[in-house]
């Protein structure tokens, strides 16, 4: 079976690409963090402008919530069969092809006339992202050894936790300097001489790709339609149901029932694939290698809860309490700088603390999402911004401590040769979760604004994330005890250190 990155983790020097290290890595390094910072940074940027986008376009709920996890959707949907096409053409190639996809949508989303043209625009801005993201690893992997390697990694870690925390204050900043009425249009217009500039940096300093001989790659189309229809099936209920019938369509709950057929037969055809020797879109082997399922399901509970948290949050600081969007941005930032902080020292106490690590970053979010609960039925009024900014810093502090190192955990046990699609169906899930999470958390707010106070609203659908949250701290225990039963150390890999995929 062919993997994504099919990289040994071999010393420095070893192998034909160990012998001369590219002395454009780093450079090469820049473009992918800067192209990769830019599609991360549109699943936060545009939740402080959803107010704008509703008034200016008169889009209905239902829309504002594809507009947000529509993106996330086609993003994961496409992570997997990108990261085959990258090695069977090149990850130049795809990391400039998705650049090229990613800055047309955006400047279709920033044109767009209607609600449905901007989702429509999103969902090929998803595209794009999907298509550049597994290039940024799979390079990573193919220009660094050693401990530049895992320097790199941790860049990259960090970039993650940058791009969210400076989301929505970037996104706030921006319409406050070209207004509420086409100011949303430039949080999608900053992206264009960012693309620019990418693709004619990625065009200098990325490495051309080999020339390979041999079969071409078992991309899995069928397994792609059936894993999409699947979860559009599961989505679609859920998102345009629950509104108190402002959208003024239904689709029947019956469809969430065809979702789960779907994707019985997704599994089905994964295993029929697997059997006649070609690659699954996803191999089903990897939920046996121990660690994986729960860390898996750890990061999928997780990004269900805490995308949420600022869909709800910012809408409901512009909404009820008549923030502008720069300071709804200023409001949720605590959280993103907690998060944004402990993001670049969590890789390295991953190694000494483990699974255990993650677990404690999972009990600080639920118990900074509780108290920011309380606030937001206690304390009303403009200056509710100022006391949920403790608890939301709280619950930063311990995110910072749960994505990247839990990745690190996820990854540690599996074989090198299936570590590249290892890593995709596990941004995969993130991204189906982050999804999931804005449906279910949105349309619980929205269902709860219809006859009842604005903040008791927000608090029930912050309880929702907050339990969401308390699921993902379950499955990180579960899987803490049993690494501690099964390694007798504090949650790591057989051999005692997280391997360098993380």
């Amino acid at each position: 079976m062919t993997d994504s990155v099919p990289v040994a983790p071999a010393r420095a020097g070893s192998g034909r690409q160990g012998q001369v290290r590219d002395p454009r890595r780093w450079r090469a390094l820049s473009v992918c963090l800067v192209a990769g910072f830019m599609t991360l940074l549109d699943v936060s940027i545009v939740n402080v402008a959803l107010p704008s986008i509703e008034q200016g376009l008169h889009a209905p709920t239902s829309d504002l919530q594809w507009i947000v996890s529509g993106y996330a959707l086609t993003f994961g949907l496409v992570l997997v069969p990108s990261g085959r096409l990258g090695d069977a053409t090149g990850r130049r190639r795809m990391f400039i092809a998705g650049v090229v996809v990613f800055g047309l949508a955006s400047l279709l989303c920033g044109v767009a006339t209607g609600s449905t043209m901007l989702v429509g625009a999103r969902l090929l801005q998803g595209i794009g992202g999907g298509l550049l993201n597994p290039q940024v690893s799979g390079l990573i992997q193919e220009l660094f050894r050693g401990a530049e390697r895992g320097h790199a990694f941790g860049l990259l870690g960090a970039t993650i936790g940058l791009s969210t925390a400076v989301g929505p204050i970037v996104g706030g900043l921006i319409l406050q300097a070209f207004g509420a009425d086409t100011g949303w249009r430039w949080v999608f217009f900053v992206n264009l001489p960012i693309a620019v500039a990418a693709v004619v940096l990625a065009l200098r300093w990325l490495p051309p790709p080999p020339t390979r001989a041999g079969r071409r790659e078992d991309l899995d189309p069928v397994g792609v339609v059936l894993l999409g229809a699947a979860v559009l099936a599961l989505l679609l209920p859920l998102v345009e149901t629950g509104h108190g019938g402002t959208n003024g369509r239904t689709v029947s709950p019956w469809l969430a029932l065809a979702g789960v057929a779907l994707l019985l037969g997704f599994v089905l055809w994964e295993r029929w694939v697997a059997a006649r020797g070609h690659s699954p879109l996803v191999d089903l082997r990897l939920f046996t290698v121990p660690g994986y399922a729960s860390g898996a399901t750890v990061a999928t509970l997780y990004f269900c809860a805490f995308t949420g948290i600022f869909f709800v949050l910012t809408i409901y600081f512009q909404r009820a309490l008549g923030y502008s969007p720069l300071l709804a941005g200023i409001a949720v930032t605590p959280f993103a700088v907690g998060s944004g902080v402990t993001s670049f020292i969590g890789g390295r106490l991953v190694a000494r603390f483990g699974r255990a690590l993650v677990t404690l970053g999972l009990l600080l979010v639920v118990a900074g999402l509780a108290a920011t609960d309380v606030v937001l039925v206690l304390a009303q009024g403009r200056a509710t911004g100022w006391y949920t900014a403790a608890p939301l810093l709280l619950a930063g502090i311990g995110s910072g401590t749960v994505i990247a190192p839990n990745i690190t955990l996820t990854l540690a046990d599996v074989p090198v040769p299936r570590a590249g699609t290892a890593g995709g169906v596990l941004q995969t899930g993130q991204r189906i979760g982050t999804a999931a999470g804005i449906a279910l958390v949105g349309t619980v707010f929205f269902s709860e604004l219809v006859g009842r106070p604005a903040h008791n609203a927000a608090a029930v659908a912050l309880g929702v994330a907050t339990a969401l949250t308390v699921l993902a701290l379950l499955a990180s225990a579960v899987d803490l005890m049993g690494r501690r039963r099964r390694d007798g150390g504090p949650g790591l890999s057989r051999s005692g250190a997280p391997t360098a995929h993380g």
